[in-house]
């Protein structure tokens, strides 16, 4: 059974820990863990083996037997007021428990297998709805390029939904890590002669997805393998890059060769 102990002050050290943690989207790369919070991330973590070593738990919830299930698989338990855990919650309505959870060392790019590449896509909401879209979709590994918002921040822990936790993620890389995927890189233009439909894409291959306004970086489209365009018979300009990705990693789940 864990250790139980009850927080009744702000100040105690590991509520400034969490703190931080929440509101700091790279506080993790500092401090070696990262603050998963609500119920559904938690069980989301837990059920892929995640261990955590350290719960939270808002006095309200601890009764909770779902909530407990969920708090006692980590190594020690905090219940603290409901008026601290909002204290230290990022979010407009603060969940009932959060899980700290230790993060590894960068890995190494894993060769070979299916992949995204975000190259400097800045917003996190983007960034965690194409990393939901590539656990949804088959992918194993997603590397983010320098200048990519982080990938364990709060906002595009949130916005994953439960996807960091299927997937292989490198971060803070340069293009020269590309040389070790072993698999064709692919990405897409307005202005490529081949359209998405059209092609038979290779199986598995990376994705390259960039900056929301300006696109994959010159020097990266040029390793690409194979450049298309999405159809857009309504007209638009573009689209939003989280919905590009979706629709390129469902058309390559479907292909192969």
């Amino acid at each position: 059974m864990p250790e139980v102990q009850r927080i009744s002050s702000r100040d105690n050290p590991l509520l400034v820990k969490v703190r931080k943690l929440a509101h700091d989207p790279v506080a993790y790369r500092k401090v070696g863990l990262v603050w998963i919070e609500g119920e559904h991330l938690c069980e989301a973590a837990l059920a892929r083996g995640v261990q955590a070593t350290q719960a939270l738990v808002a006095e309200s919830a601890w009764e909770a037997p779902a909530v407990q299930a969920l708090a006692r698989a980590a190594s020690r338990v905090a219940i603290l007021p409901d008026a601290l855990f909002k204290g230290i919650s990022a979010l407009d309505s603060p969940a009932r428990l959060g899980l700290l959870v230790s993060k590894d060392e960068r890995p190494a790019v894993a060769p070979g297998v299916a992949g995204v590449v975000l190259d400097r896509i800045q917003d996190p909401g983007n960034v965690g709805s194409i990393l939901r879209s590539a656990a949804a979709l088959g992918v194993v590994q997603v590397i983010a390029l320098a200048g990519t918002a982080a990938l364990w921040a709060p906002k595009v822990l949130r916005a994953g939904m439960g996807a960091h936790f299927s997937l292989r993620m490198v971060e803070g890389m340069g293009p020269e890590a590309l040389d070790g995927v072993a698999v064709p890189l692919l990405a897409t233009s307005p202005h490529a002669e081949k359209s998405l439909r059209e092609t038979m894409l290779p199986r598995p291959c990376a994705w390259v997805f960039g900056h929301e306004g300006q696109g994959v970086a010159p020097e990266l489209a040029a390793r690409c393998a194979l450049t298309v365009r999405i159809p857009q018979p309504g007209g638009q300009e573009s689209l939003n890059v989280a919905a590009a990705a979706a629709i390129c990693l469902y058309e390559s789940s479907l292909s192969g060769v």
